[in-house]
This record gives C-alpha cells, structure tokens and sequence, in this order.
C-alpha cells in the first residue's frame, strides 16, 4: 500500500461513516421539529405564533442535523488519525 492512499477498507468505513451521519442527522432534525410540532399541538398555538413556532422548530432542527454530521465526521477522523 502506498502512502497516502486509502485502502478500500478505509473508504468503505468512510462510506458507512457518512451514511450513519446522515441517518442520525436526519432522525435528530425530525425529532427536534416534530418536538416542536407537538408544543404546537400541546398548548393550541393557532395563528403566527404557529407559523413562528414551527419555522423555529424547523430552523433548530435543521441546526441539531448539522451540528450532527459534523460532530459524528469529526470524532471519526480523530479516530482515524489516531490509527483506530
């Protein structure tokens, strides 16, 4: 193997890495919105402050996902790095 490259091994780590970043980011946005969806629900929001309210959950979900396949990326090349 030369130096540098990547096995097939590590790209398929990788692959399935991402893949797992990806699915986890997505199930932690839908939670966050589907949290704020059912304060919605909960207290009767009607009206903009619906709209507000479900924008926000939107937005933080969006933001948690994010934050997720970072943190999730991140630890992996730390891992890597360190020959694990």
């Amino acid at each position: 193997m030369d130096m540098g490259r990547e096995s097939r091994w590590e790209k398929d780590a990788m692959t399935v890495e991402i893949v797992f970043a990806l699915v986890t980011a997505a199930a932690l946005g839908a939670a966050v919105f589907g949290a704020a969806l059912a304060l919605s629900l909960a207290f009767d929001v009607t009206g903009p402050a619906r709209e507000r309210t479900l924008t926000a959950g939107a937005l933080l979900g969006a933001a948690a996902g994010i934050w997720r396949v970072v943190r999730v990326l991140r630890r992996f090349d730390a891992r890597r790095r360190e020959g694990h």
